[in-house]
């Protein structure tokens, strides 16, 4: 996204949602109801691990051939039980997960702003590399929200139970502590955040007068 608003280029689409459609329907009919191929296309979609449709095809469809160790498709199914885990977390389990629900949501939104032409520091970039090497943003994409319902709220503090957005938590910790200095632009260290705040509001204005100039020059009319 920020590459096209840079380029002045129309933003690209969204994800195939597709890809959800078929997870939904393996939780529910099974996954082998749902066959390899749809898998492979669902999670392609969520981006999990930057694997792309036709690595997943190759690992799910040795594994439906017997060519590969058998996969458990029954967690796909325990996944949709968002309660129970609830009533077997502790009370230090439910307050480590909303812990991590609230540290991955603010990283979250440093990530997702820098589509937004937030200024790149090193300490920022370091964050998202994390991040990517990971592989999670498109999960963290589908588990995060900004304005959360209490009921979305709730599926958020579930998976936070899980090891895995335990562990990128701690390890997004440990980035931060190493590097904090997310809001100091390179060669401008003495304005600290105020002067990337700055950076950014000029940076938006300069940005939108642009796409006003593309829409009269296309005579598309106004915004």
């Amino acid at each position: 996204m920020r590459a096209a608003l840079e380029a002045d280029e129309d933003v690209p689409d969204g994800p195939d949602f597709k890809g959800m459609v078929h997870l939904v329907a393996a939780i529910g009919l099974g996954a082998q109801e749902v066959g390899a191929d749809a898998l492979a296309e669902a999670f392609a979609a969520f981006g999990l691990f930057g694997l792309t449709g036709e690595d997943w095809a190759q690992m799910l469809g040795a594994v439906e051939r017997g060519e590969g160790p058998p996969v458990d498709w029954g967690l796909l199914q325990q996944r949709a039980d968002v309660l129970g885990p609830v009533q077997q977390a502790g009370d230090e389990e439910l307050l480590r997960a909303r812990t991590v629900l609230l540290g991955l949501r603010w990283f979250y939104e440093l990530y997702a702003m820098h589509a937004l032409c937030m200024p790149d520091t090193p300490a920022l970039a370091a964050l998202q590399a994390r991040i990517d090497e990971w592989g999670m943003f498109a999960l963290l994409d589908h588990v995060i929200s900004l304005s959360p319902s209490p009921r979305h709220f709730a599926q958020g503090l579930v998976i936070c139970l899980e090891p895995l957005f335990d562990g990128l938590y701690e390890t997004l910790m440990e980035q931060l502590a190493a590097d904090p200095a997310l809001f100091e632009i390179p060669g401008d260290e003495a304005g600290g955040a105020a002067s990337f705040m700055e950076t950014w509001t000029r940076t938006l204005r300069e940005q939108t007068a642009r796409a006003r100039e593309r829409v009269d020059e296309s005579g598309e009319g106004p915004l």
